[in-house]
């Protein structure tokens, strides 16, 4: 049987976590994929993926949000296959951005521009759809440093939209 990783949190700022990944076994270990989750707004739920080269890994996630929980899962690359998942959650420091205050305004039938605001130096996305089940599954999407953005969108169509 092969067992699963072991990943432990070796720390976290407000944008970052630094985490280590080792295997309790004598199995030959290729690589890891690791997942990280982390729910943007309670509509959408976001995951970054890294693949990893080699037996023990030490690894820095960068870019990520102040007092955001995030969930990191990985599993082992072996000789005899891959191993079960494994899971541990973290709570990057500091203090969350307050959420953009959004405004669409319709251009013409099929572009709508999205402004806001928020702080500068960050990347915003840019989430919209028809429906909530849309937005929160597979929603069109950009994103920009800027504070506005003009979207091109279906005519005869509602949308909802999420910065």
């Amino acid at each position: 049987v092969i067992p699963p990783p072991v990943i432990h949190i070796e720390s976290y700022s407000e944008d970052s976590v630094s985490f280590s990944l080792k295997m309790t076994t004598n199995i030959k270990v290729s690589g890891y994929v690791v997942n990280i989750y982390w729910t943007f707004d309670t509509h959408r739920q976001e995951k970054r993926t890294l693949v990893i080269e080699g037996e023990k890994s030490i690894q820095k996630v960068a870019n990520l949000t102040a007092h955001t929980p995030y969930e990191i899962s990985a599993w082992a690359k072996t000789e005899l296959g891959d191993s079960p998942l494994s899971f541990v959650h973290v709570v990057t420091s500091g203090t969350r951005p307050v959420s953009p205050s959004l405004k669409a305004k319709a251009i013409n039938q099929t572009a709508v521009e999205c402004s806001w605001t928020g702080p500068r130096n960050v990347v915003y996305g840019i989430f919209y759809a028809t429906s909530f089940l849309e937005l929160y599954r597979s929603p069109h999407n950009s994103t920009t440093s800027a504070h506005n953005i003009t979207v091109l969108v279906q005519r005869d169509e509602q949308y909802l939209f999420l910065v």
